[in-house]
Parts: structure tokens; sequence; C-alpha cells
């Protein structure tokens, strides 16, 4: 089953208010920056109107242009130490952001492959079923805490296979604003 991952992603104006907010950048300011009023700024990260495709543009250049800052160091060493299957990707895009030996020991292709690349066309069922209820649990509200777990059945992928088992998937905060996703393998099935 192949989905696109822009219909997976959050929603472009909950992205902005999230980049905004993050960045203590008042709406006024962001919206002279991209060339709009603030009301129409405001409507966008409501969700309530949606951006010309000239708009979008600009604001998804913006987005990007932050998305390639680096990692925390501190979680990137203990991603890269750690003894289980576990790695980080990019919340909205699932863009590979850190990985552990033993998650790289499942795989046939070098992790150094996949840095910066949406890992979403590897899903199982399973994990495009949860990521389609992501949205009703809350999981991209600013206030969510909490974690998701569920059973997959795995996948023989060429490249990336993936063991049966049960994966844990939670949110954490990364200095450059992004939010990531640690995704853990917790028992093999």
């Amino acid at each position: 089953m192949e989905l696109d991952l822009k219909v997976c992603a959050l929603p472009l104006g909950c992205r902005l208010r999230r980049f905004r907010r993050l960045r203590q950048i008042k709406q006024e300011r962001l919206a002279a920056d991209l060339g709009v009023s603030q009301g129409l700024l405001s409507r966008w990260e409501a969700g309530q109107h949606e951006p010309s495709a000239k708009a979008r543009a600009r604001v998804e250049t913006l987005l990007e242009r932050h998305e390639s800052v680096g990692i925390d160091l501190t979680l990137r060493r203990l991603i890269e130490t750690a003894p289980f299957p576990v790695h980080l990707v990019c919340d909205d895009t699932h863009a590979l952001l850190s990985v552990s030996p033993a998650r790289q020991a499942q795989w046939r292709i070098s992790a150094a492959s996949f840095f910066g690349v949406s890992l979403w066309r590897y899903a199982t069922a399973e994990i495009i079923e949860r990521e389609l209820q992501l949205q009703e649990l809350g999981w991209f509200e600013e206030v969510w805490s909490g974690a998701v777990q569920f059973t997959t059945g795995g996948s023989d992928d060429p490249d990336m296979p993936i063991p049966p088992s049960i994966i844990r998937w939670e949110r954490i905060g990364i200095s450059d604003g992004r939010v990531g996703r640690l995704v853990t393998s917790i028992d093999p099935i």
C-alpha cells in the first residue's frame, strides 16, 4: 500500500504555527516576512484558509531551510550508542535523523544512505494504519506527551526489512524547533 507522505504530514498551518511559537516570532513579523497580512497568517495557522501555490512555496522554503539544522549532539549520542533497535525521524517528514547500531544491523543498506531521506516508503500496513490515527489521538498537539505502541507484522523489504515486533513511538523536541519521533522496537514477536 503506497501512501503519499504529504497526506500524513502535519498540516502546513500547524507546522507554521509550531515553527513560529517555538522561535517566539510574533505573527505580525512572520506575516511581513512572508508578504501577507497578520490576519491571513492567523487563518493559515488555524487551518481556516489554504495558502496560494506561490505563498505555500515560500512557507515550505522557510520551513525546509530550518530542517537542515542538526539534531542535538547528546540525543544523537544516546541513540547511536543504544544497545537496542531505535531510530529517530523527523515527525513531519519521516526523514532519518539518527540510528542505533542494533537498528542498523536490521537493515541491508548503510544508514548513511538514508540520512535526511524519508523512510515512509518502507512503512508496513500497520505503521500506515497507526500514522493515519495520530491526528485523532492528538499526537500533533503541542501538549502531547504520551507514546503510541502497536504491533507490526514486519516486512521483508530488500533494503530495509522490518522484523515483526512491538513498535513504540515517542515525540521528542529537537533544539532546531522540529519534533522528532523516536521509534523503538520493544520486543520481537
